[in-house]
């Protein structure tokens, strides 16, 4: 009886000395993947939130007071240049204007009396002088009675749309007072804000791209089919934010633009000298980005690198990395810190031509 359980513990010790075996064995056969950056010439595209202007856009103010007696046109009609929108009632000041014109009347047969005075030595030439002054002061009043008529009459100063018209006929209307607004959609400006890193790279690359072209992505995620280019840049960053504003015009022939719009402009960046590596190579920490490379003793350590951009399965990597180095591409969340591995290395170009990479 001692001698069958003697053997069955040495069958059980040897059952387990082998398994024992066969998993290390397993775990010394796995095998993994090790690329290197790849430095290239390539670009990227980046969006930024933009904010959508007319290239002319302004409030239509009464510039006197009254009732407002007609309306012409209607919220959103495209008007003309010239085209007559409003009319505030403006009888007071016809009045003014025929009471300037009696009192030039007036003033002018009061100097033809004067000069025939004069030329009878009856009163001297400062009477004359006077009349006359008399008679330019009635003039001037004529004049200003005219422009007061021609402010109840609100015409468009340019061609466009009008927005809403709070107003109704017969509202006592204020001096000042806002009737609508009108936009010139032509064209159409696109504000939007750019880092200062991103500034210096545009600047240093503006002379190979003097007219930068950009997109426009609508909030319907579809394309303005017409292309825009950066037109101007703001004197001075905002403290606040680090961000220097720049400014895209885009042509707008179908009105499909309007004041006010949002979208957001599509600005392709080329970068030299860029270090890349796969997104996959990589793992976050405390919102910091690590990769591990492999040493001389092919033994893993974790780095923390700096990204400069993000493309679409890649990373444009700022510092931490060189060129040369070799980088774990696949199995990032199974090693351990020091850990030593065995490894096929894969070359850089042929893991990113697996990757979506538009490269110049």
């Amino acid at each position: 009886m001692n001698r069958i359980i003697l053997y069955a513990c040495v069958l059980t010790m040897s059952y387990l000395t082998g398994c024992n075996s066969k998993k290390h064995e397993k775990e010394e056969t796995t095998v993994y993947t090790v690329t290197s950056p790849l430095s290239m010439d390539t670009s990227f595209t980046k969006e930024y939130v933009a904010q959508i202007n007319s290239v002319r856009n302004i409030e239509i103010r009464a510039q006197e007071k009254g009732f407002l007696q007609n309306i012409y046109v209607d919220e959103g009609q495209y008007v003309k240049e010239g085209q007559l929108l409003f009319r505030i009632m403006p009888k007071i000041y016809e009045a003014e204007l025929l009471k300037a014109q009696a009192e030039a009347k007036a003033a002018e047969i009061e100097l033809q009396n004067a000069r025939v005075l004069v030329e009878k030595n009856i009163v001297s030439k400062n009477e004359q002088s006077m009349a006359q002054a008399k008679l330019d002061k009635a003039n001037a009043e004529i004049a200003l009675a005219k422009v007061h008529l021609s402010f109840t009459e609100i015409r468009a100063p340019f061609n466009g749309i009008l927005n809403r018209i709070p107003k109704k006929i017969g509202s006592l209307i204020d001096e000042g007072e806002l009737l609508t607004s009108l936009s010139d959609n032509s064209q159409v400006y696109a504000y939007f804000n750019v880092s200062e890193p991103e500034y210096l790279n545009y600047q240093h690359t503006i002379k190979e791209n003097a007219k930068q072209q950009l997109n426009l992505r609508l909030a319907d995620n579809s394309i303005l089919p017409y292309i825009g280019i950066v037109e101007t840049i703001e004197g001075e960053f905002n403290n606040e934010t680090g961000n220097i504003a720049f400014r895209a015009k885009f042509p707008n022939p179908d009105k499909l633009l309007k004041h006010g719009e949002t979208g957001k402009v599509l600005m392709t960046m080329p970068l030299k000298g860029a270090l890349i590596i796969p997104q996959k190579s990589t793992f976050e920490i405390q919102d910091k980005k690590y990769v591990f490379v492999i040493d001389k003793n092919n033994k893993v350590q974790s780095r923390n690198i700096l990204i400069k951009t993000e493309m679409p399965d890649l990373y444009v990597i700022e510092g931490g990395l060189l060129a040369d180095e070799r980088i774990l591409l696949e199995g990032v969340q199974k090693v351990k810190e020091d850990e030593k591995i065995k490894y096929t290395y894969l070359k850089p170009e042929d893991v990113l031509t697996h990757l979506r990479l538009k490269a110049e």
